[in-house]
Order: C-alpha cells, then structure tokens, then sequence
C-alpha cells in the first residue's frame, strides 16, 4: 500500500487502477473490483430472497447482524430506499414529524418521499456549529406537546458522515438519551458510516447501538455495484420486509447483489489500511471564495489534467491512484495561480460556487 505527499494511504498502484482512479467527484463512482464481480460467479446457490431462500443473502444478513450487533437485518436496492422504508416502519399514523439537520439526504435528496410514503412533516434543523446537530438545538426543535395544533416528533433521523464531518459520538448519545426519555425513535443514514469508523469516530456497534434503525451502504466508499442494508430489531425489519415488498424492492435471485456486497466489506472495510495523519473522513470541501478562485475553472483544469472533479467538493475512495493525488496537486497550484493573477478576485458577476449541494444519490 502507498501513501501520498499528504501522508494518506492509497490502495492502488497503476497496475490496479479502476474508471474511478482519477475521479474526485464522488465516492459513488467506485466500480467492482475483479473480486467482487468474481464472487458473483461462484454463487452456489440461486433461491428466491422473497422466500428467504436466497443463501448468499441470508449470510450476507446475519453478517451484518454479527458485525453490527443488531438482531436483525435486510437487504435493500439502495440507501434511499432504506431510509424511506425505515421511516415508514416507524410511523404509525399521522399526525407525525420527524426532526433532521436540514442540510441532510433524507431532507433535500429523495424526493420528498417522507411525506409521500409516511405523510409526515419535516421539521429541518440548521446546527449553528455548521457541522452537527447538537442536543441543545434538537431540545428546542422538537414538538412534545399534546396542542391540536402541532405534529408531535416521533422520529429524529441523524447523518453521520455529513458533508464528511464525523457526528461525535458523546453528541449522538446526548441525542439518543432526551430521544428514549421522550419516546422518539432514532434513525440513522449511515451511508458513509463505513468511512466514520474508519477514521476514528467510533466502535460500528457502540454508533448503532445509540439507533434504533441504520441503513448502511454498500455502492459508495466500498465499490460494490449497488445496494445497502438496514438493520434493527427482529420485529421492525419485518416491518421493513413488508413495505419493501409493498413498493417493489422484493428481489429474486439477489446473490448476484448481495456476493460483491459482501466481498466489499471483508476487502474495504475489514481489510486494514490506515491515515497516517488526522482527517474527519473523505470529504474535503474548499474555500474557494477567499482565495478568489472561478468556480467554473475547476472543471476545466481537471479535464485538462485527465481528472474527473467539477465543484468545490473532493472525494477521495479506495480507488484513487497515486499518480491521480499527483494531478490534483498540480490542478490545485493552478488555479491557485489563476486566483493571484486576477488579484485574489473573482471575474465581475461571477459566484465562488458552482452550486451549493450536489447529491450522492441512492
């Protein structure tokens, strides 16, 4: 394994490099590995995960039970549909809110379909910090009162990686404890929990243990070809089963998903590999307006250099290659120089910002 100048261990050599190993715009971009695609031909066996006679998926499930500590577990299409479907198992009848930092996927990302499947208001939080949700701010958001005239929370749902800050888990605690006092369920959109736990944000089980739902993705940082799983009590997964059934998420022969899923965690997840320097995950977000630096030349430069990058946002994964962190230095100390050259101000009429969010959309 190599590291960078940076001091960040890199998996990939040249002789390794995948369509992704000079793509920065995001983690969703990780392709199989021979591993992965080779695992899908050696399935042994090709049952109906409806029936629960699909063996590759049920190991994959019980796995997750023993590496998550949850007593159940389902597999799910994608992370959206596993947040959804998560909420819907946990409301029960209107009237009902759920409280999310408003920055969050659920809130801006899946098509609103909180209030299309579960017909619950949103109540959105801005954490002053910028970066998490607090206890303080989640007191003073939620609606614990019987008037008419409110939706009382039922459901708070947290993110954590988001915007690749880490959530501390003291604070997720904090959370969970005014949450289970109150009566409110916890959910948590763990897409990049993976990249948490790897960077030092805590035990995968002492983060779950504080939720009473988690959907975890396979398809981003770990490079499997789709899916993610949701994990929770034996009777809310069923619950889970039921409505994934409902808006067709029920599969077939679904090892040919669920193999690579789990050949993705042993390799990515489980396989080692270590930061030699502290960062919160892999997301580094710049600051483009103080150094003057023209949106628009980023995805220029980067086409030029033979990188894929096209906002203000870097993404680093499994498969970026050495020489890629080379080329993006190189961008870097360009547009750098563009930015002196113009006196550190952007062009007249002209936005540091491409644009403000960009999903990862699941």
């Amino acid at each position: 394994m190599a590291s960078n100048q940076s001091g960040i261990a890199l998996k990939n050599d040249v002789s390794e490099q995948t369509p992704a190993a000079f793509d920065f715009r995001s983690d969703t971009v990780t392709t199989p590995t021979p591993s992965m695609l080779q695992s899908i031909l050696s399935i042994a066996t090709h049952g109906d995960d409806v029936f629960h006679e699909d063996s590759t998926t049920n190991a994959l499930e019980s796995f997750i039970t023993t590496l998550t500590g949850k007593p159940a577990a389902v597999f799910v299409l994608s992370g959206t549909m596993g947040n959804q479907l998560s909420i819907r198992s946990h409301l029960a009848q209107p009237p009902h809110s759920i409280l999310l930092d408003q920055r969050c996927h659920i809130y801006n990302y899946e098509a609103g379909g909180a209030a299309v499947l579960s017909q619950a208001q949103i109540t959105p939080v801005t954490p002053a910090n910028g970066m998490y949700l607090t206890l303080d701010e989640v007191r003073a958001a939620v609606v614990d009162s019987d008037d008419i005239h409110y939706a009382p929370t039922r459901l708070i749902c947290l993110e954590n990686s988001l915007n690749g800050v880490i959530m501390p888990l003291e604070e997720i605690r904090r959370i969970t404890a005014y949450a289970r006092r109150k009566g409110i369920k916890m959910h948590l959109d763990g897409a990049r929990l993976w990249n948490v736990v790897a960077a030092g944000g805590g035990d995968l089980k002492e983060i779950i243990a504080e939720f009473d739902s988690v959907s975890l993705c396979f398809s981003k940082g770990l490079g499997a070809p789709m899916g993610s799983v949701v994990v929770g009590e034996e009777a809310f997964v069923q619950r889970v089963r039921h409505f994934r059934k409902m808006v067709g998420g029920g599969t077939r022969q679904c090892g040919i998903a669920t193999a690579p899923a789990r050949t993705a965690i042993e390799e990515v997840f489980l396989g080692g590999g270590k930061l030699k320097v502290p960062c919160d995950t892999n997301m580094v977000w710049l600051d483009l307006e103080s150094l003057g630096v023209d949106a628009d030349d980023i995805p220029m430069e980067a086409q030029r250099a033979g990188l894929k990058w096209d906002w203000e946002r870097i993404v680093v994964h499994h498969q970026i290659c050495d020489e890629a962190i080379g080329k993006l230095e190189d961008v870097l100390r360009k547009l750098a120089e563009k930015a002196r050259a113009r006196g550190g101000m952007l062009p007249e009429g002209k936005k540091a910002r491409a644009r403000y969010t960009q999903p990862d959309d699941e």
